[in-house]
């Protein structure tokens, strides 16, 4: 049963080196479109990007971590481990609803 608690926690790390890569990379490319804006340039389609990109990345890193919570539960089936699993699937789920469809109008804004 310990190897499946290292497995949780390597897909767990895994989830939150993908949010802390994204918010990096989005950073990043936000910095760069604020400098392009100050030379004049339209940056509002840019910042659009960064944001697609970040959602993703969001997305990726919650679902890892559902991943996790759903093999952490293999070593401790209780019906407690049950139902905070069921929470947290729960919450990350509407997150990632969310997030997913904010990230929908986005598009459907951005290609207007």
């Amino acid at each position: 049963m310990e190897i499946v608690s290292a497995i949780s926690l390597g897909i767990g790390c895994i989830g939150v080196a993908v949010i802390v890569w994204g918010a990096l990379v989005s950073t990043v490319a936000l910095c760069v479109s604020e400098v392009k804006g100050f030379s004049g340039k339209d940056s509002c389609a840019d910042r659009y990007r960064v944001r697609q990109r970040f959602g993703f990345y969001l997305l990726m890193g919650l679902e890892y971590m559902i991943g996790a919570d759903i093999v952490r539960t293999l070593v401790r089936p209780t019906l407690q481990e049950l139902a905070v699993l069921g929470a947290l699937v729960a919450i990350r789920t509407v997150t990632s609803y969310f997030l997913n469809k904010e990230m929908g109008q986005n598009v459907s804004a951005e290609s207007k």
